[in-house]
């Protein structure tokens, strides 16, 4: 059965879903690289009201925690972002969908946008001109699944019985 998506989701509850920091959120925040949906605000009593996260937000998080584990920096990250804005006009959350617009594709190195009609476009040096020719078999899929992080534990193994190898 599939867990029920919530309305909004807290830093902590983003945090622990996608493996960010609340750290993470808050300066991805003041760069305006991804902003809550609901932003902090100060309240009567003096303090500030939290900052809540669409599950659209989390999605997206999720996405750009996974580029941020594989080594795309923010500024690559922030490219990306910008060209799948300019350039096709969505914003990251469409192109995590193997039926929107684009697809986003990884070969370790680069991000390309794979639209409907095939062609492939470099969203770090020309997303506008697509590329001549592209090997699939060298490509991921980029997509979220929020809580699917990967948790760094040491092995428990048990120890081989005496006499054993």
């Amino acid at each position: 059965m599939a867990a029920k998506l919530k309305k909004s989701y807290s830093a902590r509850e983003v945090a622990a879903l996608t493996g960010l920091t609340a750290r993470q959120l808050r300066w991805w925040d003041a760069k305006e690289l991804l902003s809550a949906s609901v932003a902090s605000r100060p309240t009567a009593a003096g303090g500030f009201t939290e900052r809540r996260y669409s599950p659209v937000d989390l999605y997206e998080l999720t996405a750009l925690a996974e580029l941020r584990r594989r080594g795309f920096t923010l500024q690559r990250i922030r490219k990306i972002l910008l060209a799948l804005h300019e350039h096709f006009g969505i914003r990251l959350f469409d192109a995590l969908d193997e039926d929107g617009p684009v697809t986003l594709r990884i070969d370790g190195l680069s991000i390309y946008a794979r639209t409907r009609t095939g062609t492939y476009h470099d969203l770090l040096h020309s997303p506008v001109q697509p590329m001549f020719m592209m090997v699939e078999q060298h490509f991921e899929t980029l997509g979220a699944k929020p809580g699917s992080r990967r948790r760094r534990r040491a092995s428990k193994r048990p120890a081989a019985p005496a006499g054993e190898k």
